[in-house]
């Protein structure tokens, strides 16, 4: 009789002490990367080079699947362009590094995931989320105690929003007000994700809970994801009269969100994130015919603002994971990072038929990669780890989830 392709968690008392202990072990290294990314001091590459090589090693049979072919030609070009076009600076070197690093992690990680049963880690992973969410409160309420509760009920601009952060006050999760509301964002989603295929249970105390952290984190980023996803999710679940309800409570509470969470009256403000973001993508698109059809070379975006936009507050990156793909690495670059996205969700979808839930899961992602990253970062790679996980666990029928407070 052929053996099953994944190896159960409970395996451990027929293979023996030694195996248990390793399984034990890596499972936990899969947790402690996650928490790595919050701490002030970047240890996560060490943990992250730890981790897969013991994903490595607990993995039955590496696979290589599409998307990570894709990822190696992606990861190989970008490693070429940088050799070719070195900047000169240090970071340049430490972005290869990092994006190495990540991409290895999500290609064992994965191949680790895809060949075990994760009910036993992912009933771990979601007590982690919590004591990661309940810190990442804190700091932010550490924030707004130093700023007297000023914009507890938000701000009126993006600029007085970002000097909440203070780098004295910083010790959880990351000092940038975007970037830290993105991983709230998709956290704070996984998390809500997680009883939906436990339990076919989609809990209301978790969503208000998500929402008041990312409210809090006075970023727009993390609502408009969340927003996304979670609309999705009760869309596909809730019956006719309940989406014309929900739909009616969005309508009222609309005027707020405009106001205190878009910060619409702003928006195209030159010292508001989305105002800069729309100067950067103008850039783009209007000197779209300067760029290389190889790209402008690593790390070549600031060179490509600092001309071209019509001011440039130093970003390393466009704030948009496709544009500043293709302002780099060309039309190589561009679509194979494309396609390693597509054939990943395609890889996701084969696994289970949980298309819709798929669909709720990826919009988050996809929807702060149009606003932000760079397209290696570690937020992403972990979020499609957790996603991995949490959609391939069971073939979940948002149809029979039942709201829960």
């Amino acid at each position: 009789m052929s053996q099953p392709e994944f190896v159960h968690t409970n395996q451990a008392s027929i293979l023996g002490g030694i195996k248990w202990k390793t399984i034990s072990l890596t499972e936990s290294l899969f947790l402690i990367s996650l928490i790595s990314m919050f701490l002030p001091v970047k240890v996560y590459p060490v943990i992250f080079i730890v981790a897969s090589f013991f994903f490595y090693r607990d993995t039955p049979r590496l696979t290589f699947p599409k998307w990570s072919i894709a990822l190696a030609i992606f990861s190989t070009y970008t490693v070429l362009s940088y050799l070719f076009n070195y900047p000169g600076e240090p970071s340049a070197l430490t972005n290869i590094v990092k994006l190495m690093i990540n991409f290895s992690f999500l290609f064992f990680a994965v191949n680790w995931l895809g060949s075990r049963n994760n009910e036993a880690l992912i009933s771990k992973l979601d007590a982690l989320l919590f004591i990661v969410l309940v810190l990442s409160l804190i700091q932010l309420l550490i924030y707004h105690q130093a700023y007297d509760f000023k914009l507890i009920m938000g701000s009126d601009s993006s600029g007085r929003a970002s000097s909440l952060y203070r780098d004295t006050l910083y010790y959880w999760g990351l000092d940038d007000k975007n970037m830290f509301g993105a991983r709230i964002a998709l956290i704070g989603f996984s998390f809500i994700c997680i009883p939906v295929v436990l339990k076919s249970r989609l809990s209301i105390g978790r969503i208000v809970f998500v929402f008041l952290i990312a409210f809090l984190s006075l970023s727009r980023t993390p609502i408009v994801a969340l927003l996304l996803g979670i609309f999705v999710l009760l869309w596909f679940s809730l019956e006719k009269k309940w989406k014309i309800t929900m739909l009616v409570l969005i309508a009222v509470a609309l005027p707020f969100i405009l106001q205190k969470v878009i910060r619409v009256d702003s928006l195209t403000s030159s010292n508001d994130g989305m105002g800069i973001r729309l100067v950067y993508w103008t850039a783009f698109f209007q000197h779209f015919g300067t760029i290389s059809p190889l790209g402008n070379g690593f790390l070549s975006t600031h060179e490509f603002l600092a001309n071209y936009a019509e001011f440039y507050r130093g970003e390393p990156h466009i704030h948009n994971t496709f544009l500043s793909t293709y302002l780099e690495m060309g039309v190589v670059g561009f679509f194979s990072f494309l396609a390693f996205l597509v054939l990943f969700i395609k890889e996701c979808w084969r696994r289970t038929s949980n298309v819709k839930l798929w669909t709720a899961l990826f919009l988050p992602i996809i929807s702060i990669m149009m606003i932000l990253y760079s397209g290696y970062d570690n937020d992403i790679v972990m979020y499609l780890c957790l996603i991995f996980l949490i959609g391939s666990l069971h073939d979940t029928k948002l149809k029979s989830v039942k709201i829960s407070a």
